[in-house]
């Protein structure tokens, strides 16, 4: 059936690949120390904006005068391979993380 043939609503596409996309969301908590030279980058706001997580963040330590390292327990909702890629990302910063030894995943 084609775009343009009676009885095909485009809406329903959209709307089973977003059902398909938030069916098979992974759930990670993790910790991190962001070392102080990273205090003006927005380092967690990244893994919203440029891996498309859900970050919500459980706690955090940090230093009133910030000159200190800063420590955050996060918990990150999104898919297998955007968690992956936000890993790798924190890695490559040299940041410390600490995970749960156990994953969630909704939808299975």
């Amino acid at each position: 059936m084609s775009s343009n043939s009676p009885g095909f609503d485009q809406n329903d596409t959209d709307v089973s690949v977003s059902t398909a996309r938030e069916k098979y969301q992974s759930i990670s908590r993790i910790r991190v120390r962001i070392p102080k030279e990273y205090h003006q980058d927005p380092v967690i706001s990244r893994l919203a904006s440029d891996y498309g997580l859900e970050v919500n963040i459980m706690g955090a330590i940090l230093a009133q005068n910030a000159r200190e390292d800063g420590w955050f327990d996060l918990l990150l909702k999104g898919t297998p391979q955007q968690i992956d890629s936000a890993m790798i990302y924190l890695c490559d910063l040299d940041i410390e993380i600490w995970g749960d030894s156990k994953s969630e995943v909704d939808g299975w």
